[in-house]
């Protein structure tokens, strides 16, 4: 397990390949808070911006990150890259019940598809 004092060099790359919140984070810190930061320093003039810190996954390793675990209970450390700099990603995905909400006004017949590999 990772030492709660240790600080990992992150960076956070989005949808369209662009780099935020780069920095030194400590091990100790919520997988929350990173998202309040990276909420606070989103690029206003991408086409996609999250409207809230629920809006935002972050993901590492292959996993998505729970809110309430810091990095350290979530696996996240430096390792084999002593100095090096991880990079996580960041997939916004606007809350369910925003999205129901906003269907409520559009048709509700809508057609459908499925596909079938033989």
């Amino acid at each position: 397990m990772a030492d709660q004092n240790e600080t990992l060099e992150l960076r956070f790359r989005i949808f369209d390949g662009t780099d935020i919140g780069h920095g030194a984070y400590p091990s100790s810190v919520t997988t929350a808070a990173l998202k309040q930061r990276l909420l606070s320093v989103w690029p206003q003039d991408k086409s996609v911006v999250p409207k809230s810190v629920s809006d935002m996954k972050l993901i590492h390793a292959g996993r998505f990150l729970e809110n309430g675990k810091t990095l350290a209970e979530s696996g996240v450390h430096a390792g084999d890259l002593p100095g090096g700099v991880i990079t996580m990603h960041v997939v916004v995905q606007p809350s369910i019940s925003k999205q129901k909400k906003g269907n409520k006004g559009e048709k509700q017949n809508q057609s459908s598809c499925s596909c079938t590999i033989l």
